[in-house]
Parts: C-alpha cells; structure tokens; sequence
C-alpha cells in the first residue's frame, strides 16, 4: 500500500513539474517571444530563464540548489559547459551554475514538448544526430554565437542513459568545438537530479539537488586529435565524483 501510494505521490510530482514548467513562460509568453525574435537580444532571455524561470521551478519542486566550485567562471569570458545528463531538472540546474549567457545544443526532440519546444526551438542550437548536414551546421551556428561572447552547453552523452548506467560514453562534439575555438572545458556533476526527477514516471522526489563545478581543462595549443583522450580524461573526472558521492 505503501508502495503504490509512493508511486502515486511521484505522479503527480511528475505532473507539477511540468505545470511550473509551463506557468512562467505563460505568464512572460510575450516578452519571451520578443526577446527571443533577435540574438542581440538573447542575454536578457538569458536573464529571464536562469533567474525567474529555473528559480520558479526548481525551488517549486523543492529541489534546492546546492553549488560547489573548484574553479570560478570569469564573467564576459565564453567556456564549453559539460555534465552528467540524468533528467530535465538538468537544464535548469544548468542555468544556475553559470552566470554567463549560454545555448544549450541538443537534439531536436525537444521542441515536441508542449510550450517548452517553442522557446527552445527559437534559442538552442538543435542537433539531428543522424544526419551529418545537421551535426555540421552546428559549428557554424555556435562559432556565431561564441562570436557573440556567449558560451556552449553539451551534455556529451548524447542523451539520458538507461537508470542502470552511471556514465554513459561520452561523444566527441563538444571536446572538438572546444579545441576548434580554444575555449575552456568547465566539466559539472550533477549528483541528485536522477534521483528528484527521472524519467520514470512513478519515481521522483524533493531534495538537495547538489553540483559540483570541477577544475576547467583548457584547449589552447591542442589539436583535434586530442578529442578522444580529452573526452576520456573529463569523463572519468565526472565519474569519480558520481561514483564516489
């Protein structure tokens, strides 16, 4: 009886996610559609989504943030943000780790979710990753944006790995942008999200939601060849630390 009445609470805690999800982008529909029309204007979007809207729905799921840093993020400078990928609880913990505009990259998928897909289709940088067009409009697209002073976010997965693996193996993309463009690799852990809000319907719950920024890898001087072993070296950083805590 337990059980059920536990699977039945996470449920409808799924539920709510998508309801604070949805209320503030509702409420700013116009001012998000205006900010989100120009890239010069993307920063004040930015602003909207790091402290109104991940705010709203973080603390609203009672996932409060708990930031650690090895390093600090140096304001105006743009940087490759990597983490672990365990739930859509990821992109607004995402947000407020960096105080720095970013765009996240990732696959098209996401504009089916309902209101979520239309700002995300306006703002990211989406991804097919079976077409190799796509995948190559994506460098041009995020040199234009790095142009711009932002920075890139790439969960290098390549997706949510099944609740039974870890870590799953990185992809390349993101480490052969950061050498492309000589921007710095700022690896995060994301510790509790698969735990406050999986992609299993019936688990879920409130918490800390705790990340950990790790110490930066810097890509100057490096050439492409080093992608594998630099994806390698961030990856079992990233690693120790979930294996460990």
């Amino acid at each position: 009886m337990i059980s059920i009445s536990k699977k039945i609470g996470s449920i409808f805690y799924q539920i709510w996610f998508y309801i604070l999800v949805a209320i503030p982008i509702l409420l700013l529909f116009p001012i998000l559609i205006l900010l989100s029309a120009s890239e010069k204007w993307y920063p004040y979007f930015f602003w909207i989504a790091r402290n109104i809207w991940a705010n709203f729905i973080l603390f609203g799921m009672g996932c409060i943030p708990n930031i650690k840093r090895e390093q600090q993020i140096v304001k105006g400078k743009s940087y490759m943000l990597v983490a672990n990928h365990t739930s859509m609880l990821d992109i607004m913990l995402m947000l407020k780790v960096s105080p720095n505009p970013f765009v996240f990259v990732g696959k098209k998928e996401l504009v089916k979710i309902p209101i979520f897909g239309i700002f995300y289709k306006r703002v990211c940088i989406m991804v097919d990753r079976s077409d190799t067009k796509s995948r190559t409009a994506v460098y041009r697209r995020a040199q234009k944006r790095l142009n711009d002073g932002l920075s890139i976010c790439i969960f290098p997965e390549g997706g949510v790995p099944e609740e039974h693996i870890i870590l799953d193996e990185f992809k390349g993309g993101a480490f052969k942008m950061a050498i492309a463009h000589e921007i710095p690799i700022v690896p995060m852990v994301f510790y509790d999200n698969k735990r406050r809000l999986p992609f299993t319907l019936t688990k879920g719950k409130p918490g800390k939601s705790r990340v950990k920024v790790l110490r930066f890898f810097e890509t100057k001087e490096l050439d492409e060849v080093r992608k594998i072993s630099l994806s390698g070296e961030v990856r079992e950083l990233i690693l120790q630390e979930l294996t460990i805590k």
